[in-house]
């Protein structure tokens, strides 16, 4: 068992707006991770921020995340989360969950042993959820943004 002060944990929660954000120009071609490819200027489509991370505006929020639990999953501190909480959690979700009465962000893991909340950090012990405990599924992860 872990305690929370081993969690990625919440610092800012914002709920999404319904307006929809000025389309960014998306170009046809992707650039190369590893060697140059030849560019071009043709725009394929517009995309709208606002559209690829928001499915329904009226049960998504966006959370700030701090820690380092759960690096292994590509969540790092200072990252901000999509969360939706009209998501049915499933057994394998990253989930916001609500541990004696924190927030807290981790892999969603249902055994025969029971519900563990799984850190994705080999220096955290997963959280085995007791029947007793005062725990919910607050939302599923469905994205992140991460600034440079």
């Amino acid at each position: 068992m872990t305690s929370m002060s081993d969690s990625v944990s919440i610092t800012d929660i914002y709920q999404g707006v319904a307006t929809k954000a000025t389309p960014i120009p998306l170009f046809s071609s992707s650039p190369q991770a590893g060697f140059p490819a030849p560019g071009d200027d043709l725009v394929h489509e517009e995309l709208n921020i606002h559209d690829l991370l928001v499915k329904h505006a009226e049960s998504t929020f966006f959370v700030r995340v701090e820690g380092d639990s759960m690096e292994g999953a590509g969540i790092f501190s200072g990252d901000v989360l999509v969360i939706d909480r009209s998501v049915e959690p499933q057994s394998g979700s990253i989930v916001v969950a609500v541990v004696d009465g924190g927030l807290v962000v981790k892999r969603l893991r249902v055994e025969r042993e029971g519900l563990f909340l799984i850190s994705e950090n080999a220096d955290y012990q997963p959280i085995k959820v007791a029947p007793e405990a005062d725990c919910f599924v607050w939302g599923v992860v469905t994205g992140s943004v991460r600034t440079f």
